[in-house]
Formats: structure tokens, sequence, C-alpha cells
């Protein structure tokens, strides 16, 4: 079975990188939580003061042309699932807050936020970028809501023909610990509360009339150059010898991932009418790491594109956008962007997988 998925998926990463087959028609409307993978501005449009140079050029350079609050180069996992089902690129939430309905769907991500809420952090002395984390979304959406659809009848229908994507989120929870000198094993125990925080975000939105949600995991974070470059370790076997990367951080996250999908399950058994869809972010990139040139990333997969020197191009005193930091000259050859997010094209490529390359359970195109 994962040689049969892997197999279409290198089949299907063989089409243009310029397009994504499109199924339009399946949903009207997206709705969108999570973090700087899925942000498209709310946090830029709250200052931005934690992360200064997505304000700027070379973010968004790729296709935009201009910063967009993406923190990437280009488009989004979010942007391509978007296409694929003929729909506008989701609006962030407080861009449109204060006008009319969007009835094509509305992003509430925000860079930097958390399932859990911020005071568990503050508890422990562990600074955040923002207080907007999951819970604070949800409200956002709840506020929303009564401008989409009044009755409840109207709302099952609107809603019956809505995606709802809850994350990814969770994988801040555990970053910024780690940043605050935090260990694995310190780690470990909190993902029974961060999952618990997942599901029960998913099962509101079931409960507010969500049908067809889309849950994804988490990205292995060991092979991210800011973990590779901060917790670089002496010991050869603390390196995955057919990726490079460190292998205690993604058991971490694949310990995560493997919980998700058993409190998912439960869900599906609590709410028999929704689909739950489990969206495996971690076997859709890992073959990428594995041999990143078949996938037509010469630069590599470990090195960002947009950063500061070192061995990885990654410099905390200089990262992407800010002064004294580089920029590859071709993104899409490769996977990392600025340490911590990938390239456009690497976000494509993994959005195919989701699509159409098996990596999404049960299928999200029927």
């Amino acid at each position: 079975m994962k040689f049969m998925k892997i197999a279409v998926f290198i089949l299907l990463c063989c089409l243009s990188s310029k397009s994504v087959l499109s199924s339009p028609g399946r949903y009207n409307a997206i709705f969108n939580f999570g973090n700087s993978l899925s942000d498209t501005g709310n946090f830029l449009l709250t200052g931005a003061l934690a992360l200064p140079g997505v304000k700027n050029l070379p973010y968004g350079e790729t296709f935009f042309h201009h910063a967009t609050g993406r923190c990437s180069d280009g488009r989004l996992i979010i942007d391509f699932i978007a296409e694929a089902f003929g729909l506008p690129y989701l609006p962030p939430y407080l861009a449109v807050a204060k006008g009319p309905p969007i009835r094509t769907g509305v992003n509430f991500a925000v860079v930097g936020a958390t399932a859990l809420d911020p005071s568990f952090f503050s508890a422990q002395e562990i600074a955040l970028w923002t207080n907007d984390s999951l819970s604070v979304q949800l409200g956002w959406f709840q506020n929303m809501k009564s401008s989409l659809c009044t009755t409840k009848r109207e709302c099952e229908e609107y809603f019956k023909k809505s995606l709802f994507l809850v994350g990814e989120i969770g994988g801040n929870d555990y970053i910024f610990p780690f940043l605050s000198g935090r260990t694995v094993e310190q780690l470990r125990p909190l993902v029974p509360q961060i999952v618990g925080a997942i599901t029960r975000a998913t099962s509101m939105l079931i409960e507010e009339g969500a049908v067809d949600l889309l849950v994804p995991g988490q990205f292995p974070v060991g092979c991210s150059a800011l973990f590779l470059t901060l917790f670089q370790s002496p010991n050869v076997s603390a390196y995955d010898p057919t990726t490079g990367c460190l292998k205690a951080y993604n058991a971490l996250f694949q310990y995560h991932d493997n919980y998700l999908q058993q409190e998912l399950q439960k869900l599906r058994e609590e709410y028999p009418h929704a689909r739950i869809m489990y969206a495996d972010y971690y076997g859709a990139s890992v073959p990428i790491y594995r041999t990143p040139k078949e996938y037509g990333f010469y630069g590599g997969a470990l090195r960002a594109c947009c950063g500061g020197g070192g061995p990885y191009n990654l410099n905390n005193s200089a990262r992407c956008g800010d002064p004294g930091s580089t920029v590859c000259k071709d993104p899409s050859a490769f996977v990392d962007w600025d340490g911590i997010h990938l390239t456009e094209s690497a976000y494509h490529l993994i959005a195919k997988g989701l699509l159409y390359g098996g990596f999404t359970s049960p299928p999200l195109l029927l």
C-alpha cells in the first residue's frame, strides 16, 4: 500500500508544476484555521511585529510579486486547494470582517498561532508571536457565521457545500517551547493536550454545521533549516541517514500525527454524518526530503533559499527579508524557503500529493 501511494505520488509529480487539475463545483466555500503554513494575511494586518520581514519582498516574489503576508515566495497549500476547486484565494478574516459577507470562504489562520491558549504558555514563561490562537480563530468564525446564513436550514445547506480546514495547527505548540529550551522528553506528554485542542475545535465546527473537514498532521520539523541549525548534534546517529533530518524531533511529530489519527477516528464514530479527513503532510513531504533532485529540487531540501548564511543558510540575526539576508536566484529549486516554511514549488508538490496522490484519508477528491 505504501509503495502504491508513493508510485501514484511520483506519477502525479511529473505533471507540470504550473497547473493543478481542478474539480470545480465540489465545494462552494472554504474556511481555514491555522498558523503560518496557511495564513494569507491576518498576521500582516496585525503589524507582523515578530516577523517584520514578511511585510516585504522577497516574500511573495514568485507568484504575487509583492508581499501578501504569506510565509513563502508564493502560494501555499491552501491556495492550491482553492485552485483545485475553482475558488478564489481565501481573504484574511481581518481584511473582510467589517465588510459584506464573503460566501466563497475566509481564512482565519495567523502566523505563530497555537492550538492551546496563550495563557498555557505564559504560565511557563514561553514567549509567543501572537495571541490569536485556535480558540480566537473559532470565535472569529462564529462572529462571521450570522452574516453567511441565518436559519438552521440555510446554514445546513451552505455548510454542506463548504470545506473546513482545521490546520495545520499545533506545530507551534512544540516549536515555541523548543526555542525556549524545552526538550523532546518534556514535550511528549503534551501531545494529548495539544491534539485534544484540535479535536475539540473539529467537534465544535461540526456542531456549528460543518460536514466536510480536513485535519492535517505535522510536517517533519527535524528537516527544517531552523532546527538543523539550532539543534545540530555532533552525534551522527541523531540524523536520519536517508534525509539528513534530526530523528528525535521528527519522531515527536510522528507521535503527534498517530495520536491525532486515533482521536479523529473517535470523532468519526461520534459524528457519522460528517466526513472527517486526515491530511498526511508528513507522508507527502518525506519522499521529497529523501530524493529532492528527483522532484526537481536541485538546490537541495535542507538549505534555506532565503536567509543569512551558515551551513543551512539560517541566521537568526539576519532572517529572510532582514538586512544582511540573501535570496537564491531560483526558489523553485529549493524545498526550504526561509528556514521553517517551504517554497511555493514544495507546497505545490505536497498539495498535489494531498489532492491526487493518496495522502488524504479518506480521499479529498471522490
